[in-house]
């Protein structure tokens, strides 16, 4: 416990530091955590990141996760990401064609998936701290929220804790802890809201707040069954006590292209 403390106060100082500063090195840090959650995700499905797949996987996430301004190259000016990714996706499934299924359909869903799930989530996380107006504000509170609902389901999970969540996907989550964790993210996002307001509707920023908190307790969710249907405990080990980094952001990545999605940020 005393480890996880530890590793959780250093890691969001780094973080929170890094976010205040933003441009381009904020953007190199993102770059830098996406790439090692891909490495986690592949080392889950016993990928060599320097195969030919590992090498795949990584160019497809790398194509969601950069800024939209790094794709208008000359060349690629009458493209959007999008379709630059769907014409990576034909090229994939034709690559099944040319290896005669050496490299499978099934790998190549791995592939796209994965790719969608690690570079979408980091890209909406840059794309929301590059707004011009309260982009920083906006990447506070979601991080605020998220570390209050894992704080808040931990302890009352811990204390008050009878009925399981979810038990075939994570034993230890329950009821309680979900209802808690979402209940200390309502309270931290009214206090943070207080001080530095975003929203001018009450009920916009409550709806923002637990729409964070559930879908976010969902991100971790989805994770875990990743974990057990590989087998694995954790998905890395570069934070002591906390696992790796995929385990650290799978809230984070989830709940931020549903909130884009929601046109939460205008």
């Amino acid at each position: 416990m005393k480890q996880r403390m530890i590793t959780g106060v250093i890691g969001a100082i780094a973080l929170l530091s890094v976010v205040i500063i933003g441009g381009p090195l904020f953007t190199v840090v993102i770059t830098a955590l996406a790439s090692i959650a891909m490495y986690e995700l592949l080392r889950m499905k016993h990928i060599a990141p320097a195969s030919l797949m590992g090498f795949i996987s990584m160019v497809f996430m790398w194509v969601l996760l950069v800024p939209i301004p790094w794709m208008e190259a000359p060349f690629l000016e009458h493209v959007t990401k999008v379709e630059v990714f769907l014409v990576m996706i034909l090229l994939l499934l034709a690559l099944t064609v040319v290896t005669k299924n050496s490299f499978t359909f099934d790998e190549a869903g791995f592939v796209i998936l994965s790719s969608v799930y690690i570079g979408y989530g980091f890209h909406n996380l840059l794309m929301t701290r590059n707004l011009e107006e309260n982009g920083l504000v906006f990447v506070f509170l979601i991080l605020f929220i998220i570390w209050a609902t894992d704080s808040g389901a931990y302890f009352i999970g811990r204390k008050f804790g009878r009925h399981k969540l979810w038990p075939d996907i994570s034993p230890k989550k329950t009821l309680e802890g979900f209802i808690g964790g979402t209940a200390a993210a309502i309270v931290i996002g009214l206090v943070f809201h207080y001080y530095f307001p975003v929203f001018d509707s009450l009920l916009t920023l409550s709806f923002f707040i637990i729409v964070t908190s559930v879908f976010g307790q969902l991100g971790d969710l989805v994770e875990s069954a990743l974990k057990r249907h590989y087998a694995v405990k954790d998905s890395g080990t570069m934070l002591p006590g906390h696992g790796g980094v995929l385990d650290r952001f799978d809230s984070l990545i989830f709940v931020m292209p549903l909130l884009q999605f929601l046109h939460f940020f205008g």
